[in-house]
């Protein structure tokens, strides 16, 4: 039997009824972790305001934003339209002119990351301590190609073809699928992929961001073979600092690896816990590579494993099998659990699509600087929806993605209304997420305010 949906009749003449109200819990909890007033706070060159609306707020506004799925200045009109949710939101000349005055101060920049790194900190301690993975503090580094869609400062082509730029990021690994960003370095398209002053940028601003010491708290800096330079690793052990990181395979690896015996192989293991078909892995001897300049204690794994239907082989393939290696300095004896802890690294992938779906898509200035602001205010976007999972939810919304996110949570409409000189978001009861966004309305009012 076919079923049939009823007619309805459309007016317009409903009031008090608000769209994207649960993205107002990610503006209180920019507030709540002391984030706003961090971001209003101005480097002593920068001017005066001249302006109604306090600099952090208009920072934090574009940041909520970009967490709601916005991805030019103009769609700050979904909060401006909706004053009786966020209150009076700046407009888009205004947010131009803020974006302008960070991106001309020497230190405007900086100041926004100081932010960041204040509300981490916050963050971190009311939910207990550092996200750790298997003990350790993982922090992953990757670039990514961003298109130009036209003309733009900075913009070049890069070794795929395209045009455009070549950021690198960091982003703190949480295990569980989620995850959120330390830093990020604006480079043009035809930046290198292993320069090491470029890591070492990145590699500063994830200390700034930590509020750990790598000698009482490990950190594991992970990174592809892009990241398999003296230089950089130096940097890291001076740091004290681990790493794991992809290293080439060449003619003397190859010929290491043919020269294995059978013994010497272990079962690699899948995610979760379970051995991987055909694959397995196991450590070089012998290669000398601190005669090679390599820091001390630098160990190489390697993996072999089947070549996957319609693989092209390579000549460095052995027998059938694709292999890979990686370099690190952990003195930890299981090898299969080094390579599933290196394989991690792969998730950084996904906190990089996150993160072109919450602005870093599209850079929409012409200037290269106001395009290093954006970019750092799409990690602040980042945060914010990290910081909401890590405090705020539980259960699958607390590994969601952003796009889930914004279904469930932050786009859900409501009615506002008024009472005792209280205004009073009613969400619908029967949406089926309703009793979670409450409960995260809940959790963040009760963070003590910052004074």
């Amino acid at each position: 039997m076919r079923v049939q949906r009823s007619a309805v009749v459309v007016s317009g003449d409903g009031t008090g009824v608000a769209g994207h109200a649960g993205s107002r819990l990610l503006v209180d909890l920019a507030d709540r972790l002391g984030l706003t007033a961090s971001l209003g706070v101005r480097p002593a060159s920068r001017r005066a305001r001249r302006s109604a609306h306090d600099p952090g707020w208009v920072l934090r506004d574009v940041a909520v934003m970009l967490a709601d799925g916005g991805d030019c200045l103009s769609d700050l009109a979904v909060l401006r339209d909706q004053p009786e949710v966020f209150g009076p939101v700046a407009s888009h000349a205004t947010a131009w002119r803020t974006l302008e005055a960070v991106a001309a101060d020497e230190f405007g920049v900086d100041a926004v990351r100081a932010a960041r790194a204040a509300a981490r900190r916050r963050a971190w301690a009311l939910a207990g301590g550092p996200p750790l993975v298997d003990g350790l503090v993982c922090v992953d580094i990757d670039a990514t190609f961003v298109t130009a869609h036209s003309d733009k400062d900075g913009a070049a082509g890069t070794y795929k073809g395209g045009f455009g730029f070549y950021p690198l990021l960091a982003y703190l690994d949480h295990g569980d699928g989620t995850g959120e960003p330390l830093g990020g370095v604006l480079r043009p398209g035809n930046a290198g992929s292993n320069t090491v002053l470029d890591h070492d940028d990145v590699l500063t601003l994830v200390q700034d961001q930590l509020p750990v010491d790598p000698h009482e708290v490990p950190v594991l800096v992970r990174a592809d073979s892009a990241g398999a330079s003296h230089g950089f690793l130096d940097a890291l052990r001076a740091q004290g600092m681990l790493f794991s990181v992809g290293f080439g395979i060449d003619v003397r690896i190859r010929d290491a690896v043919a020269a294995l015996p059978a013994v010497a192989w272990a079962p690699a293991v899948t995610s979760h816990g379970g051995l991987r078909a055909g694959a397995a892995v196991a450590e070089l001897h012998g290669l000398d590579l601190a005669g090679y300049g390599w820091p001390s204690g630098t160990r190489v794994i390697v993996r072999r494993e089947p070549l996957h239907p319609g693989a092209q082989p390579s000549l460095l393939d052995a027998d059938g099998n694709r292999i890979t290696c990686f370099v690190t300095d952990q003195p930890a004896t299981d090898l299969a659990m080094l390579d599933l802890r290196h394989r991690g690294h792969a998730r950084v992938e996904d906190r990089i699509r996150t993160a072109k779906d919450t602005g870093l898509r599209n850079l929409p200035f012409a200037d290269f600087q106001r395009n290093a602001v954006w970019v750092e205010l799409v990690l602040v976007a980042q945060d914010l929806l990290a910081f909401t999972q890590m405090l705020c939810l539980d259960g699958a919304l607390a590994v969601a993605e952003p796009k889930t996110l914004r279904y469930r949570l932050l786009h859900v409409a409501a009615r506002v209304a008024r009472h005792a000189r209280r205004r009073i978001i009613r969400l619908q009861a029967s949406w089926p997420w309703t009793r979670q966004l409450l409960a995260a309305f809940r959790r963040v009012h009760a963070i003590p305010a910052i004074c």
